[in-house]
């Protein structure tokens, strides 16, 4: 059996044409055919039922074709990583955060990553929860450091950290500055301020107001200090994490827990990278940051 004949049949059934196929696998119809019979000969087994010009699955098959799609699949997996290793002139480990993000965990994290595997050269970047994800998917990073919006896909390994804690910077003469904790509620007459880029402003407040609750209305900064600039000047609250230790905000700023109900309002933080580009390295990066992270909680 050659393996150019198993991306034939695939190809024939996800196109559900031998025409289409055979432009797609850049052959002629009638080469493509005579390559699934010569398959089906091999095999002593018929694998389509020919109808004039439609054809069917028989349930071998359906099964061949499920099982070739993961063969080619990994084929092509293995194919592309080595061709990088081949390519690359050094080891890399590229990192997305959160833009909002200040814990000291992921600097730790990425010093001790550097200590134990020097040759891995780090390279970082950060942007909006949206933006990091296109940046995973369109190959920009390897791995991100995320809050969960959506459920756990599949195609991801969900590398889970910790759940943290909400918490509400508010201008130190602010009304709310002496609070212990303050209820989402009471937020909804000041202005919430969120690190964003303009072009994912109206994504971030469609979450933090639809989903999290925040109501009022929304301010925009192009990055934390922006951000605590504006609060700092009482134009807003700015909902921060405590994703590890977060440094002090600054005299004229205070940090307050924010609460549902009585309940601490809580964010889920993972690593997520895509499982057919994993390696060693992601991995290793990965739990140094939640040992820390754990450590400091």
């Amino acid at each position: 059996m050659l393996f150019r004949q198993m991306k034939y049949f695939a190809a024939v059934v996800d196109c559900s044409s031998f025409t289409e196929a055979a432009e797609q696998c850049y052959i002629s119809q009638s080469a493509i055919s005579q390559q699934i019979q010569a398959l089906e000969k091999e095999l002593g087994v018929t694998l389509l039922h020919r109808e004039n010009r439609r054809f069917s699955l028989t349930p071998a098959g359906e099964y061949f074709y499920s099982q070739s799609r993961g063969i080619l699949a990994e084929v092509e997996r293995v194919s592309k990583e080595t061709i990088r290793i081949g390519q690359d002139d050094e080891l890399r480990l590229r990192i997305g955060y959160p833009r909002c993000y200040s814990g000291q965990e992921l600097y730790q994290a990425v010093a001790e990553f550097s200590r134990i595997y020097p040759e891995v050269s780090i390279h970082i970047v950060n942007g909006t929860h949206e933006e990091l994800y296109d940046l995973l998917r369109f190959s920009g990073v390897d791995l991100i450091i995320n809050d969960q919006r959506r459920a756990f896909s599949d195609r991801y390994v969900n590398y889970q950290l910790l759940q943290c804690i909400c918490h509400a910077e508010v201008s130190a003469g602010s009304s709310l500055s002496e609070r212990e904790f303050v209820e989402i509620d009471d937020l909804k007459h000041m202005s919430c301020i969120l690190v964003a880029s303009r072009e994912q402003q109206n994504t971030e407040e469609e979450y933090f107001k639809n989903t999290l609750g925040f109501g009022g209305s929304f301010l925009f900064a192009e990055n934390l200090e922006e951000g605590r600039l504006m609060v700092a000047g009482n134009r807003g609250f700015l909902p921060v994490e405590s994703v590890g230790t977060l440094p002090p905000a600054g005299p004229a700023i205070r940090r307050i827990p924010i609460v549902r109900n009585g309940q601490p309002l809580r964010r889920n933080y993972c690593v997520f990278w895509l499982k057919e580009r994993g390696n060693y390295y992601m991995e290793e990066f990965a739990a140094i940051l939640r040992e820390l992270l754990c450590v400091d909680s």
